[in-house]
């Protein structure tokens, strides 16, 4: 790999326009994938793509207020666009195969894909709502060392952190 000398300046100009766009997840199921990610943490499907030669679809879910309602082209090139979305990967007939144990967490040995982060206002009121749902927990909010956030599990084990964006400026100043 060569070396890295760019000015910040030709960095930013040459970097104009890019967008963290999307995290992917391997599904077992959508059904109980979309239902965590739609119900639970209140996230719209904004695309879906099927791809039948390859047997296998896409899901799109993010926090959009205005979602376009007519699909095609112009709807999928501003799903795109969009920043930050999680994109749910299925590959058909994993949810009806009893041998298939489901995908590595990342978090399991050998450790790898941590987990993706979601701010909320008030993180004892969202693991309410969780606990409401039987969502699983790996850390509550007063668990552990650091007080105020926790970790849940979405239905294929993803972990899932719950924060705020005031709790985790108070934990990360008072080191």
């Amino acid at each position: 790999m060569s070396s890295f000398n760019e000015s910040p300046e030709a960095i930013s100009q040459a970097t104009e326009g890019y967008v963290m766009q999307q995290t992917m997840l391997r599904i077992k199921d959508p059904k109980p994938s979309l239902a965590f990610y739609q119900n639970v943490l209140g996230m719209k499907l904004l695309g879906k793509y099927d791809f039948p030669t390859m047997k296998f679809t896409l899901y799109f879910l993010g926090y959009e207020e205005n979602v376009p309602e007519e699909d095609g082209p112009e709807k999928t090139k501003w799903v795109f666009k969009r920043p930050a979305l999680v994109e749910l990967t299925h590959n058909w007939g994993s949810e009806n195969d009893d041998s298939f144990a489901g995908y590595h967490n990342g978090n399991d040995a050998p450790k790898g894909f941590g987990h993706i982060g979601i701010s909320v206002p008030n993180v004892y009121q969202a693991c309410e709502r969780f606990e409401k749902y039987g969502v699983n927990f790996v850390k509550k909010p007063d668990d552990g060392s650091m007080k105020g956030l926790a970790f849940i599990q979405d239905p294929d084990g993803y972990w899932i952190e719950i924060f705020s964006a005031q709790g985790i400026t108070e934990i990360i100043h008072s080191q």
